[in-house]
Parts: structure tokens; sequence; C-alpha cells
């Protein structure tokens, strides 16, 4: 049994996806006969193996952890901007990567932007889900699904702009939090302005996958994804997905997913929304692809892929 401390910078009671990861990886740990606690920060207090999330924004944790037991088992997971934005410009992601002995990637993509030395110690943990529902979106209206808190790096509006080149009758429903006062405000604004689209503000994680379960589709529009849970959530429960071809949705998706969109562009959105709604062939092939990834994300694949990264020489 080991002492294991895992490190995130998600605050107690938030609810984003670094401490959704932490409370899934405690509980594999736990339940294989580790002693587990989470922080924000490292205590200093003696541990046998530290997981740090986020290089960047643990880094204070890594280098003190290291500092003490210069020897001492230290894995870094690579959650988001950390890969694909901290790294070129932070020494202290850098660094962290560079003390690590394992590196934890949350989709295959990411070793593309890994240096050799990094990729070697480097592997793939799928985030995973067990939902209680399954797909089965009404059959009036066709119903068009975003999840995830509003903030810039999930250009969290895409959706409810690619209304404006579909003149059919759906409904976009966007589930998350305004993380800042002015995206509540264009919600609102977006939500006057055509009355297909409902923000429902933040929902309870069993609401959120409810919403998912009722959609004939999700949308998940990021800029930058590390690993995005909802993915996984959504390939569980059997919604097709559309995403923006960014290399973390490319990464949990695969890259022959027939739904990906570029980046920033709501008519490109647009059209896969009407192709959805007009061609039921185009649809059932969304809904094939995501059940062939169904499987990299269940709780049994988490566990084995996580207990297979720490076994390292040092945890031996």
């Amino acid at each position: 049994m080991a002492r294991i401390a895992i490190v995130t910078p998600a605050r107690p009671g938030a609810r984003n996806g670094n401490r959704h990861t932490a409370w899934r990886w405690a509980a594999f740990l736990r339940s294989a006969g580790h002693r587990v606690r989470i922080a924000t920060a490292w205590d200093g207090k003696p541990c046998d193996l530290l997981i740090a999330l986020h290089a960047r924004r643990s880094h204070d944790a890594v280098l003190a952890y290291r500092r003490r037991n210069p020897a001492g088992p230290l894995v870094v997971a690579l959650t988001g901007t950390d890969l694909y934005q901290d790294l070129p410009a932070s020494r202290e992601a850098r660094e962290s990567l560079r003390l690590a002995d394992r590196v934890i990637v949350l989709q295959e993509d990411a070793f593309r932007f890994l240096d050799p030395a990094t990729r070697r110690k480097a592997r793939v943990v799928y985030q995973s889900c067990d939902p209680p529902v399954r797909h089965a979106p009404p059959r009036t209206r066709f119903r068009v699904a975003v999840v995830g808190h509003l903030r810039k790096v999930k250009d969290p509006f895409r959706a409810a702009l690619a209304l404006r080149h579909v003149d059919a009758d759906l409904e976009v429903v966007q589930v998350g939090d305004a993380l800042a006062p002015e995206y509540a405000a264009e919600a609102r604004r977006l939500m006057r302005g055509d009355a297909r689209y409902r923000w429902l503000g933040g929902r309870t994680h069993t609401q959120t996958l409810g919403w998912i379960a009722r959609s004939h589709l999700l949308v998940v529009s990021s800029v930058m994804e590390g690993g995005a849970n909802v993915i996984a959530e959504a390939a569980r429960i059997g919604t097709p997905v559309l995403a923006s071809r960014v290399s973390g949705n490319v990464g949990m998706l695969g890259r022959s997913h027939p739904g990906y969109f570029p980046v920033g562009d709501a008519q490109a959105l647009a059209r896969l929304i009407r192709r959805c709604m007009q061609d039921e062939t185009f649809l059932r092939k969304l809904k094939r692809a995501v059940a062939a990834r169904r499987a990299l994300f269940a709780p049994a694949a988490e566990r084995r892929a996580l207990r297979a990264a720490l076994q390292m020489p040092k945890m031996r």
C-alpha cells in the first residue's frame, strides 16, 4: 500500500475537468488499497508518490517535492492549456516535465506536441465515465446540446451563432456556468435574439448527463482541449458529436471522425447540423463513430491505464 498525494490547481468544490480527474483517480487508487489525499498544493507531508495535474500551475508543488525527495516517484499529468499553450512559452511547465518520472496525457494526439525525451516517458490515460442514461433524443424537435463552462477557450457560443445559418425548427440547449459576467450577458442577448437558443446555466452532473442523452447531437466547439470529459460522456451515452478540429478533440474521437468543423466556423458547423437533420445515413454514421470509441472511455479501461502508467521502477 502506497501513500499517494494528488495535487490539482482546481479548488475543492470546483466542477471542472481537473477536479473530476483527481476524484476519479483517487477512487481508482483507493480501490487498489492505496491511501490517497487530494490538495491544491503539496503540504510537505511524506508520500510515496506525487501526481501533479497541470504542468505549469502545479510547478511549485513539483519543485518542492523533488527538492525534498530527489529520488521520489513523480508523475505529471498534462490536462489542457499546459500542453497546447504553456509548454512553448513556460519554463515552469517544461521543468515540471523534465523532473517527472512519468508523464500522463489524456488523449493520443498529445504525443505530437511532446519532445522526444518527454514522449518516451509519456502514457495515455483516457478519461472515463459510467453514465446511468442512454441516448434517447426527443421525437419532435431536433435538439443540439452544448456542455461546458462559458469561457473563451471553449468558444462557447459557436453553436448559438450557427443557428443564424440554419433555417429549421431545432433548438440549441447550453449547460454551464458563466465564468465571467460578460458571458452571461452574451448568452442572454443571444436568447433574446433567437428563441431556439436556451442557456440553462450550471446544472448538476446528473442533470447534465440527462441533457446530453436527450439531445440528437453534442457540439464541442473548443479552441483548445486537453481531452474533454464531455466527449467521453457522450460516447458512453451514445450521443453523436460534432467537434472543432483541434488536437484534443481529434485525440479523443480519432482522425477519421466524420463530424469535424474548422475552429470558429459557424457556417461549417451549421452545414453539419443541417446534414444531421436531413440525412439519417450521416447521423447513423456519426453515431457509429462514437460507438467505436466507447470502450476507450470505460472506467475499467481508465483504471487499467492509470495503474499501468504508475508501474515505474521507482514504484516497485
